[in-house]
Parts: structure tokens; sequence; C-alpha cells
């Protein structure tokens, strides 16, 4: 079963940086370079909401609400993702997962990104 684990969440004031990764050892490399990866957010009491994805040829798309602050990038020698967050504001504040998109596998954990005022 693929397993996918977040990391690189923490507390950061308004302005800042963060990058976060995602790895995913379990997933076939095959799989991995073949799909369309994405990071997601949920901020409480809302939905799920995909803020990046990179295709395996690297093309990335952002949401508009993180476009021009967010950069995804991806290794597929090692199966990895991140995302590099800067200019942080505080409605960014959410748990951040990775995923595969439209075909997702199981959720990870997730990694909380908290930014103050």
């Amino acid at each position: 079963q693929v397993h996918l684990v977040e990391s690189g969440g923490g507390l950061v004031q308004a302005g800042g940086s963060l990058r976060l990764s995602c790895r995913a050892p379990r997933m076939i490399t095959s799989t991995f370079n073949s799909a369309i990866m994405g990071w997601y957010r949920q901020a409480p009491g809302k939905q799920r909401e995909l803020v990046a994805s990179m295709t395996h040829g690297r093309e990335a798309n952002y949401a508009e609400s993180v476009k021009g602050r967010f950069t995804m990038s991806r290794d597929s020698s090692r199966k990895m993702v991140h995302l590099q967050m800067n200019s942080l504001k505080p409605e960014d504040t959410a748990v951040y997962y990775c995923n595969r998109v439209s075909q997702e596998f199981p959720w990870g954990q997730g990694t909380q990104v908290t930014v103050s005022s």
C-alpha cells in the first residue's frame, strides 16, 4: 500500500517561508514518474483544496490564492515532492497533504502549517 509522508510544517510569522516535503517510499517508481502529484490543504472547518500540482513533465499549476508565492518541485529519483512557500499569510494556515491528483492514494497524516499575524 502506498504510504505518503509529509513533513516540514511549523509555526511561522506572516511574511515568512516554509518548505514542505513529501515522500512516497512504497510507491512504485514508474507510478510516481507517471503521476500528476499535488499539494492539498485543509483549514479548520473547510474542505480540502488543491493548491499546487505538477505533471511528470514538471508542468506546474497553482491555485490563484497561492500563485506567485508557492513553488512546487519533484524529485523522481527519490520519489519526493516539495512545496516552497514564501510570503506566507495567516489564511495559509492549514494541514498540508500531498497525493496523486484525481486518483488519490490513502491520505497521509499531513503536516501542520500555522501562520501568525
